[in-house]
C-alpha cells in the first residue's frame, strides 16, 4: 500500500510551477517581439546618416573642383606672356594685361633714394628738445626754392610730456606722417641723433619741416626749432638738421632712352611691364625679354581636369549599382546627385554663343567614353600661342569695350552674356570752385592764413604757411598740400587738385559725380578765391546700355535691375557724347562651372537642403524611438507585473496542492490501520 500511495502522489504536484516559473525569460522573449519596429527605425537612421556622410564626401569633391576653377574663371590668370631678366640680381620684371612681346636693353644708372635728415648729437634720449608743433611737407627743392608736391602737409603736436628726444620720436611715429623717426647713437658722449626718414623715395619727396616753437622763435637753434629744416634757407636760420641722404629719382636707360622715376618699382616705362630695380649696372645693360608663357595656364587647366575626374570617381562610388551582388550604393538613384551631374555635363558639353573658340575641345579639353575629361596639352599650347584672348574667353568671365575710353569695371551674378550697345548722353564731372580774381600771394599769420573747406560734404579747417609765394603755382601747391594733408580727409580718401590759370586758383575734388562739391570760407577765402568764386557741382555720367537707361554713379554706368545688363559696370573716363560702340560680356566654362558649384554647395543650395532634410528625418525618427522605448519600458513593467502575479498565484496553488496531498496521505495511513 505504501508503495501504491507513493506512486500516486506526483499526480497532485506540478513540477516547475510556482517559484520555478522563468518570468524573466518569458518577458524577454515577449519584448523581443514587441521591439521589432525599433530595428526598422534604427535601420532608417543608419541609412539617413550614411546619406549625410555621402553628401559630405560629395561636397568635399565639389569644393576641390571649385578650387581648381578659381584661377581659370578670372581673366587676369590668362597672361600668356612672361618676363625674364638676364641679370636677376640687378632687377626683376613682371608682366601685366597689356604687355607685348619684345626684348629690351636696360641699364640702371641710379637707384631711387628716400631722404634722411639728422639732428646734432644729444647726450641722452631724455634730453629736452622743446614743445610746440612740427609740420612735415614733401616736395621738390631745385637748389633755390622748395615747392610742395601737393600730397599734403601733416602736423604733429609735441606736448610737454613728449618734449624729449625719445618723446618726439614716438610722437612722430604715432602720427603716421609718411616720415619715420629713429635714434642713432654714434658712440660719442653726445652721440644720440634723431633721424627723420621719408617713407617714399624720389626727388619730389624731399622734406621740409616747419617748427611752431613754444619759445616764440621758429627758426633758431634752440627749442623745438632745432628740428626745423627749410632747404631754401641757411644753417641756423630754419635749416637746422643735416641732410644725410638726398632724395633721388631712379635713373635707367632703356634701349638708349633715359628714364627717370620716383621709385625703384617702374611700372610705366615699358608697356605692361613692371621693373623692380635692385642695383645699378652702369655700362652693363641687362636684357629684359617678354615672351609667350603658357605653362601657368596649362597648370590651371590640368588641375581642373584632375579635379573634375576625381569628382566623377567620387560620384561613381556614391551612385553605382552592383548588379552581380544586387546591391545599391548610398546615393544610387538620388535625385539631387542626378541633377548636379546633369548640370555639370550640360555646361561642359555646350558651346559658347560667340568667339574664336566656342567649345572646350578646341583648347584640348574633351570627354572620354567613361565621362571623364582628357587634356591634349599640345593642342592647348597651340591655342594659347595662336589666340590667347580666345582661350581666356573660353574659360573666364570677360568684359570688353570697343571704345578706348570705356572699360568694364565689374559685372554681377545676374548679368546676361551678350553684346550691348553703349550710348553716353552726359559725361561725369568733378565738383570744383574757381576763383573770380587772381590769388593774393602774401599769406600773413592770423590775418589771411585760415581756410575752412568743405569737400564732398566733409568739412575741415587748414592753416596756410605764412609768407610771400613766388607765384600762383607755388601757392596752389601749398593749398593743395594742406587740404590733402588734413586728417579729416586722409582717413576717408578725400582729396583735391589745386591748379591756377592766369593767377586764379581752382580747387577741384578728385571725385566725380553728384556727390562732388567744393566750398571755402575763413579769413583766407577772399584773398585766395576772390569775392565771387564760381562753384561747379559734380555730375554723374548718364547713358544707356543695350538701349536701356543705366544708373550713373560718378564715371560708372551700371546696368539697371531687372534688365539683361543688370550689374554690368562700365567706366566712361571721357570722350564724346552719343554712340560709343559696344560692350561684350561673356561667361567662359570655368566661370559658369564655378557659379554652379557655388550654388550647389551654398548654405541654401541643393546639398545643404537635402542634408538638412535628412538630419530632420534622423531627428524625427530618434524622437519616435525615444517615445517607443518609453512605451516598451512601460509594457515590460506591465508584463513583469502580470507574470509575477501569475507566479505568486501558481506558487499559492502549488502550496495548496502539497498540503492537500499530505492530508490525503494521512487519511490513507489512518484508514489502513
Amino acid at each position: 500500500m505504501a508503495t501504491t500511495t507513493s506512486s500516486t502522489s506526483p499526480t497532485l504536484s506540478s513540477p516547475g510551477v510556482g517559484s520555478g516559473l522563468d518570468v524573466a525569460g518569458i518577458v524577454s522573449k515577449l519584448m523581443t517581439v514587441e521591439k521589432r519596429p525599433l530595428t526598422l527605425m534604427d535601420a532608417q537612421i543608419s541609412a539617413s546618416q550614411a546619406k549625410v556622410s555621402a553628401y559630405g564626401t560629395l561636397k568635399s569633391a565639389l569644393a576641390t573642383l571649385q578650387g581648381s576653377l578659381a584661377g581659370l574663371g578670372k581673366a587676369t590668370s590668362f597672361r600668356a606672356l612672361a618676363a625674364t631678366v638676364s641679370d636677376p640680381a640687378m632687377m626683376t620684371a613682371t608682366v601685366g594685361d597689356n604687355a607685348v612681346a619684345g626684348s629690351y636693353a636696360v641699364e640702371v644708372t641710379g637707384l631711387a633714394q628716400a631722404q634722411k635728415l639728422a639732428t646734432a648729437g644729444f647726450a641722452s634720449l631724455t634730453d629736452v628738445v622743446g614743445t610746440g608743433t612740427l609740420t612735415f611737407d614733401l616736395g621738390t627743392f631745385d637748389g633755390v626754392g622748395f615747392t610742395a608736391n601737393g600730397k599734403g602737409a601733416r602736423t604733429v603736436t609735441i606736448a610737454a610730456g613728449q618734449n624729449s628726444l625719445a618723446g618726439i620720436r614716438d610722437a612722430v611715429n604715432a602720427a603716421n606722417l609718411g616720415v619715420t623717426a629713429t635714434i642713432v647713437n654714434d658712440g660719442n658722449a653726445n652721440g644720440n641723433h634723431l633721424v627723420f626718414t621719408v617713407t617714399t623715395t624720389g626727388a619730389a619727396n624731399s622734406l621740409r619741416i616747419t617748427a611752431g616753437d613754444a619759445d616764440g622763435n621758429a627758426t633758431d637753434s634752440a627749442g623745438l626749432s632745432q628740428l626745423a629744416f627749410d632747404p631754401a634757407t641757411t644753417a641756423g636760420n630754419g635749416r637746422n638738421l643735416e641732410q644725410k641722404v638726398a632724395a633721388k629719382d631712379a635713373t635707367l636707360v632703356i634701349d638708349g632712352i633715359t628714364v627717370h622715376r620716383s621709385t625703384n618699382t617702374v611700372t610705366d616705362a615699358i608697356q605692361g611691364v613692371t621693373l623692380n630695380l635692385l642695383h645699378t649696372n652702369v655700362d652693363t645693360p641687362a636684357t629684359v625679354s617678354i615672351a609667350a608663357n603658357t605653362k601657368s595656364v596649362s597648370t590651371l587647366v590640368e588641375s581642373f581636369v584632375t579635379a573634375y575626374n576625381q569628382l566623377q570617381t567620387t560620384l561613381g562610388n556614391l551612385t553605382k549599382y552592383d548588379a552581380a551582388q544586387k546591391r545599391a550604393s548610398v546615393l544610387t538613384g538620388d535625385g539631387t546627385v542626378r541633377q548636379i551631374q546633369t548640370q555639370l555635363r550640360s555646361i561642359l558639353g555646350s558651346s559658347l554663343p560667340s568667339g574664336a573658340f566656342t567649345t572646350l575641345s578646341q583648347a584640348g579639353v574633351q570627354f572620354k567614353a567613361d565621362g571623364t575629361l582628357a587634356l591634349d596639352s599640345a593642342k592647348l599650347d597651340t591655342a594659347l600661342h595662336a589666340n590667347p584672348a580666345a582661350v581666356t574667353q573660353l574659360f573666364a568671365a570677360v568684359g570688353t569695350a570697343t571704345d578706348a575710353l570705356a572699360s568694364v569695371g565689374a559685372f554681377g551674378a545676374k548679368t546676361v552674356p551678350g553684346t550691348y550697345a553703349l550710348n553716353v548722353t552726359q559725361l561725369a564731372r568733378q565738383g570744383s570752385l574757381t576763383g573770380s580774381a587772381s590769388a593774393g600771394l602774401t599769406i600773413t599769420a592770423g590775418v589771411n592764413d585760415q581756410l575752412d573747406v568743405t569737400i564732398d560734404g566733409a568739412s575741415t579747417s587748414v592753416t596756410l604757411a605764412a609768407g610771400t609765394y613766388a607765384n600762383a603755382a607755388s601757392l596752389a601747391a601749398e593749398v593743395q598740400g594742406k587740404i590733402n594733408g588734413a586728417s579729416a580727409y586722409a582717413s576717408t580718401g578725400t582729396s583735391v587738385s589745386v591748379t591756377q590759370s592766369g593767377g586764379a586758383l581752382t580747387i577741384a575734388s578728385n571725385r566725380y559725380g553728384s556727390v562732388a562739391a567744393v566750398a571755402v570760407a575763413g579769413n583766407a577765402a577772399a584773398a585766395l578765391m576772390g569775392a565771387a568764386p564760381v562753384a561747379t557741382v559734380g555730375i554723374d555720367v548718364a547713358g544707356t546700355i543695350g538701349g536701356i537707361a543705366a544708373l550713373g554713379s560718378g564715371q560708372a554706368l551700371v546696368g539697371s535691375s531687372g534688365t539683361p545688363s543688370e550689374g554690368l559696370r562700365i567706366v566712361v573716363s571721357g570722350g564724346a557724347l552719343g554712340d560709343r560702340g559696344s560692350v561684350t560680356f561673356g561667361q567662359g566654362f570655368a566661370y559658369r562651372l564655378d557659379r554652379l558649384v557655388a550654388q550647389a554647395t551654398a548654405g541654401d543650395g541643393a546639398i545643404a537642403t537635402r542634408t538638412t532634410g535628412l538630419q530632420k528625418t534622423i531627428a524625427d525618427v530618434q524622437k519616435r524611438e525615444d517615445a517607443f522605448n518609453r512605451r516598451m519600458t512601460q509594457l515590460e513593467a506591465n508584463y513583469l507585473r502580470q507574470f509575477n502575479a501569475l507566479d505568486t498565484l501558481l506558487s499559492s496553488l502549488s502550496a495548496q496542492s502539497t498540503a492537500l496531498a499530505q492530508q490525503l496521505d494521512t487519511l490513507k495511513k489512518n484508514s489502513s490501520t
